[in-house]
């Protein structure tokens, strides 16, 4: 780690937790493809109590499970036992019963049509299936207040049973696409996709405090969620917590992890797919899927449509970004350092993360914050980011 790394890291982090607003509490890592380069956290797990935030803090890391699903499926296919091209419902049937949601008839009831094409498991990883989120999407946020639709948040399985947005392929959309890639894998498999996941990707990774229900040891680690007001200011939500005897669980949203286990997949993806204790993906495999899927089509903006969950919502604001199996994909350089073509994406609770393949560099950014896109949280956690390539220049200048 460098002086000047962490000078700057440290300051970051110390400004996000004393400032007015602030962020509750945060732990922040970077790794190159040796090791930790950077590691630092401060303030809080919960404000009201007295445990100061750790290195080994366990957070909701909401959709930053995504990648961690998508490097299961792509497990599979390595195997030849899935086919990311071939309609879903030959490994999950009721994938296959979904119709396409058209609107809503003068009485407010939903439109429903057969769709004119399967869902492939390559559509889940990309976000081209048609499915959606309540939170960025304003059909399903009416499905789910006049019609009762579940929250995803229920993780169960009528939380999935959602229509299409869109016929499959047609173009993106942010939503339960990997919920039910996690599906495909359990359907493959036989197993739970936790079991999964602890014995091909969790194990080999050495990532002891990751899991969709947590042991006690990481429940006594816990960090709250806190809900920021229109005033600036932070209320936990002692009653607010992941399901943790799931009916489905979750690949889109439900683990929990320590941000040092995150950067341990953050490695093996920086490493050609080696991690501490031996392969998980294969060099080609990883070389695939960091390849933007979507040909010219471009991510959006999401919208905030449910304000206490999210405010309108993109990284990099103005450049275009694409997709690929399955992290967000920067078309060209980022201010904050990062090249074309690396990959990242994020956590509902202002969780942050990047993979840059050809600097061989990442990192990780946990705090415990709704709505989304939290100005405090997401302007620190850039200023980190900028922070690690301000530092890997100086080191290559020297």
């Amino acid at each position: 780690m460098s002086k000047g790394l962490k000078a700057a890291a440290d300051a970051i982090l110390q400004q996000a937790v004393s400032g007015e607003p602030r962020v509750p509490g945060v732990v922040a890592m970077a790794t190159d493809r040796s090791g930790t380069v950077y590691e630092g956290c401060a303030g809080q797990r919960t404000l009201g109590e007295h445990a100061a935030v750790t290195m080994d803090t366990v957070f909701a890391i909401c959709s930053a499970t995504k990648a961690i699903t998508g490097t299961a499926v792509l497990q599979l296919v390595e195997e030849g036992k899935l086919d990311l091209d071939a309609p879903a419902k030959l490994y999950v049937p009721e994938i296959g019963k979904l119709k396409v949601l058209e609107g809503f008839d003068d009485a407010g009831q939903p439109r429903l049509r057969a769709p004119k094409r399967d869902v492939t498991t390559r559509m889940l990883m990309l976000h081209t299936a048609g499915f959606g989120y309540d939170i960025f999407n304003e059909q399903y946020r009416r499905l789910a207040e006049a019609h009762g639709q579940p929250s995803v948040l229920t993780a169960s399985k009528a939380s999935l049973d959602t229509p299409l947005l869109f016929d499959p392929g047609e173009r993106w959309e942010y939503g339960s696409n990997m919920d039910w890639a996690g599906q495909v894998v359990e359907g493959i498999t036989g197993k739970r996709l936790g079991e999964v996941m602890a014995e091909r990707i969790f194990a080999p990774l050495e990532m002891t405090s990751t899991a969709f229900t947590m042991t006690p040891s990481m429940r006594s680690r816990l960090a709250r969620v806190h809900q920021r007001g229109d005033d600036g200011s932070l209320t936990p939500m002692l009653d607010f917590e992941l399901p943790q005897q799931p009916e489905v669980q979750m690949g889109g949203h439900g683990l929990y992890a320590t941000v040092g286990d995150y950067c341990r997949f953050i490695r093996m993806w920086l490493n050609d797919g080696v991690g501490e204790n031996g392969r998980v993906l294969r060099a080609e495999t990883i070389r695939a899927a960091e390849k933007n899927g979507l040909g010219d089509e471009k991510i959006r903006l999401l919208p905030g449509v449910i304000p206490a969950l999210s405010h309108d919502a993109e990284f990099f604001p103005g450049l275009p970004k694409s997709w690929a199996l399955s992290f967000m994909v920067n078309d060209v350089a980022a201010p904050t350092g990062r090249p074309a073509g690396a990959l990242g994406w994020a956590g509902l609770a202002n969780l942050f993360y990047w993979i840059d393949r050809k600097n061989g560099i990442g990192g990780f950014w946990a705090t415990q914050i709704l709505p989304f896109g939290d100005p405090v949280s997401f302007s620190a956690y850039l200023a980190f980011e900028t922070a690690v390539y301000d530092s890997l220049s100086r080191r290559r200048a020297a």
